[in-house]
């Protein structure tokens, strides 16, 4: 069994945390979600023209960067986390440029080796999954697609053909961070989804409280957080483990809670 098949087969629904690499101290605050309970943990790649990431996120890009992180240093990020959490999924999320600039075969060899379990690039469509997937595939790294509102019966097979892990789904047609879409919406995309996979359904964007986390835990198989801990991160600086650990373990509580 993989690090993401099984963290998606406990008694509960995943929590799946997200945090940008480069931010803060971000091993620290790494090792503040895993103790908080995390299941899955998405390191967010910096770049500089995050289309589907809202002000929050925005922000974390931007003082990542100036730090000077680059595609390397998130790697090695990933290669410390890894050593110091063997059994811990952690899923790269970002954007087609830093991915394949030194070429696809690059990049999955890389990630591979610094222990990464899948990868979600936002801004590769299905149709053109040559451009990043077979590389992936070839290192045992799942590729996660996204599936939205506006993902149609039509579109919906090629969006879940090839994807492996999970599918994370986008519950708002628009950014992070800003908005979060009706509970009877999520659970009726959620179903649909599910009709066409036996892929585990996480869902996203939006997610703020672990009231609103409870909620969705009653729908899907997994809860994804980012915008949340991001401001943390921002507003705590150094400080920030604690909140985040803080965050996290009352999400992860109310997860639980949630189906019980």
């Amino acid at each position: 069994m993989t690090r993401l098949s099984h963290a998606f087969s406990k008694p509960h629904p995943a929590f799946v945390a997200f945090i940008t690499a480069g931010d803060g101290d971000t091993a620290a605050n790494l090792d503040a979600l895993v103790a908080g309970g995390a299941d899955v943990i998405e390191l967010g790649m910096p770049f500089t023209d995050p289309m589907a990431d809202g002000p929050a996120i925005q922000s974390a890009n931007l003082r990542s960067l100036a730090k000077g992180t680059t595609t390397q240093t998130v790697l090695m990020i990933a290669n410390e986390f890894r050593a110091r959490h063997p059994d811990v999924p952690l899923v790269l999320m970002g954007y087609a440029n830093p991915m394949i600039r030194r070429g696809a075969e690059w990049f999955a060899e890389h990630a591979r080796g610094a222990g990464v379990d899948g990868v979600i690039c936002v801004d590769i469509p299905p149709e053109e999954d040559a451009e990043l997937g077979p590389a992936l595939r070839a290192e045992g790294i799942a590729p996660i697609r996204l599936a939205t509102p506006t993902t149609d019966e039509k579109r919906l097979p090629s969006v879940l053909d090839g994807s492996e892990g999970f599918v994370y789904y986008v519950s708002v047609a628009g950014i992070t961070g800003k908005q979060q879409a009706a509970i009877d919406s999520i659970e009726y995309n959620v179903s649909r989804i599910k009709q066409h996979t036996d892929l585990p359904v996480a869902v996203g964007f939006g997610v703020r409280t672990p009231e609103q986390a409870a909620e969705i835990a009653r729908v899907a198989d997994g809860v994804v957080v980012g915008s949340a801990f991001v401001d943390l991160v921002g507003e705590f600086g150094t400080d920030a483990p604690a909140k985040l650990q803080e965050l996290t373990t009352a999400m992860v509580a109310a997860i639980k809670q949630a189906r019980s």
